[in-house]
């Protein structure tokens, strides 16, 4: 399987429906490949929703996704994932029972690798994030933070084009959350990927993002660079002044 190409995945004009309340209205963003892009906004704003486009688990009542100007429309998840677009979920999703090692390998082999090559692959994917010497751990002992780290690393097995993280940082410790927000900050160049970021914890997301877009009730509100979401005063109304 090739290194995917595709240099940007746009949402245009999308809109989510569920019965009669919306929850994303009109959202048009695009995220470059080899940039950390924020996606941020109160609880409720439609980010999770939004996210789901992207990788093929909700279908938009309107507009559209394209991959390096493709559409997307009709698009499984699996068929994102292989097409280059990985996520991560607020829960680990990991399979419990299975070895640490195993979780990456699975999805190795599930995208093409051979056995062998998929368990070399899982095995780099763990020095990297700190957990080689867990590798043959059932997945189910780790502790939470570890799982969440296990799957950021399996959706980025193969070098996706995009990864989105949802919330990768939710309950972590503040050290837990400044090595998080380090480790993010290397994907672009690391992997040759664009990242979407979900996360309310502002320290990691003003230290990292190149990009910030903001949400609030389904709709954009604002996007610019940290300093200048920063300094909106919508945005501090709606969402950074609710920060302690």
């Amino acid at each position: 399987m090739g290194q995917p190409q595709a240099a940007e995945l746009t949402a245009e004009k999308l809109e989510v429906r569920f019965g009669g309340v919306a929850a994303v209205s009109d959202v048009t963003l695009t995220v470059r490949r080899h940039e950390v892009f924020g996606l941020i906004g109160p609880n409720g704003a439609g980010k999770t929703t939004l996210v789901n486009c992207l990788t093929g688990f909700q279908r938009p009542t309107a507009g559209r996704v394209l991959l390096g100007g493709d559409p997307t429309d009709g698009w499984s998840p699996d068929k994102f994932r292989k097409q280059g677009v990985a996520r991560s979920f607020q829960a680990g999703r990991l399979f419990r029972d299975m070895s640490v090692l195993e979780n990456i390998e699975v999805t190795a082999v599930g995208l093409g690798l051979s056995r062998r090559s998929a368990a070399e692959r899982a095995m780099a994917m763990l020095d990297w994030i700190g957990l080689a010497e867990q590798a043959h751990r059932i997945a189910g002992t780790l502790a939470y933070t570890d799982e969440r780290r296990v799957g950021i690393a399996r959706a980025l097995i193969l070098s996706p084009a995009f990864i989105l993280l949802d919330e990768p940082a939710a309950g972590m410790s503040d050290a837990e959350c400044e090595g998080l927000a380090e480790w993010v900050a290397t994907i672009p160049r690391r992997f040759d990927c664009g990242v979407l970021l979900i996360e309310h914890n502002m320290h990691v997301i003003m230290g990292v993002c190149d990009r910030i877009h903001v949400l609030d009730g389904g709709r954009t509100l604002a996007e610019g660079r940290p300093t200048e979401i920063q300094d909106n005063p919508e945005v501090i109304a709606a969402y950074l002044g609710m920060e302690p």
